[in-house]
């Protein structure tokens, strides 16, 4: 009778705690599937050094679980409590649990996207960089002018701006050294130096892709007669050292004695005046084959080229006809 007493009462223990185990997993698998409390996408940081306790207190905070002992247990569960990534995580709106771990687990990190233009100024990517969420700016440097290829870049939150610049420097330096040695025999350019100096002249006088070969045509045949380049952009960096130019560039600017101004000064400035893109710098190095010497804008976001000072004395003319009537 004991015995028998015994048995049922180990029988309901056991019963007891198959259903307390049954009820565990049920609540378990529960918070392993239920969908985060957050309704729109979340990007979900776990910063280096971090642990389990503070990732989960960033869950809870962010609405990926309502409680945080629901994001520690769902860590244990998947065995992910000593193998959580830092880094920066895209997670859709209603993403279950162990969806957010095994993005995590991959190392499927967010990459943030910078773009840089083409011709902007060291002082204008610095702003770029300065206005990108997540970029460590500890350590950067202002690089020099004309140093940065402009590109699509992408970089993980945490990430040094001071790296990112060594990318920015290596990619222009990987296209130069990729297009040099096939460049133009006759140009009158000695280094790759020079040859990012007039890109970046080029760059800034047109925004035109099908005008860069001729622009920088241009200023290839002044250099070979030794005339002076008298670009307008040379002359403003001169005056901004590479900040916007908060009005419209006038007459007296064009006689003001700086290293800058190309109306004043042979040759080629002393630095880049912007950093320019792929297409100026092949433009410089293989310019179209014409005898252009001038050139003026035509009143359609274009230029009007001439051989000539009569001829582009004409071009001016009829561009400033074109200035008059836009006042009116």
């Amino acid at each position: 009778m004991i015995q028998s007493r015994f048995f049922i009462v180990c029988l309901f223990v056991v019963l007891m705690f198959a259903m307390a185990a049954s009820v565990a997993w049920g609540v378990a698998r529960a918070i392993l599937d239920r969908p985060a409390q957050a309704t729109e996408t979340q990007y979900y940081y776990i910063a280096p050094g971090n642990g389990l306790l503070r990732a989960s207190y960033v869950a809870e905070q962010q609405g990926l679980v309502a409680a945080d002992w629901h994001f520690r247990l769902a860590a244990r569960l998947l065995g992910m409590e000593r193998r959580l990534q830092a880094g920066e995580y895209e997670l859709a709106a209603g993403i279950k649990l162990t969806e957010v771990f095994s993005k995590i687990g991959s190392g499927d990190r967010y990459m943030r996207r910078l773009v840089v233009p083409e011709g902007r100024s060291v002082a204008e990517v610095e702003a770029i960089l300065e206005a990108s969420f997540g970029l460590d700016m500890t350590g950067y440097t202002r690089p020099p002018e004309g140093s940065l290829l402009p590109d699509t870049y992408f970089y993980e939150r945490g990430d040094s701006a001071k790296n990112l610049i060594g990318r920015m420097q290596a990619a222009l330096w990987a296209e130069v050294d990729r297009l040099w040695p096939d460049r133009d025999n006759a140009l009158p350019i000695q280094s790759p130096d020079e040859a990012i100096i007039l890109a970046s002249i080029v760059e800034k006088e047109t925004a035109v892709a099908s005008e860069r070969p001729l622009v920088a045509a241009v200023f290839v045949n002044r250099l070979k007669r030794g005339m002076r380049l008298q670009s307008d952009p040379t002359v403003i960096y001169g005056i901004t050292n590479g900040e916007i130019l908060d009005r419209p560039i006038l007459r007296s600017d064009l006689s003001e004695v700086t290293p800058y101004n190309t109306y004043r000064v042979g040759g080629l400035p002393p630095t880049p005046i912007a950093n320019p893109g792929k297409a100026s710098i092949e433009a410089v190095l293989k310019p179209a084959d014409v005898s252009y010497l001038y050139f003026v804008a035509d009143g359609s976001g274009g230029h009007a080229f001439a051989n000539t000072l009569q001829e582009h004395n004409r071009n001016v003319a009829r561009w400033r006809q074109i200035e008059a009537k836009s006042r009116r």
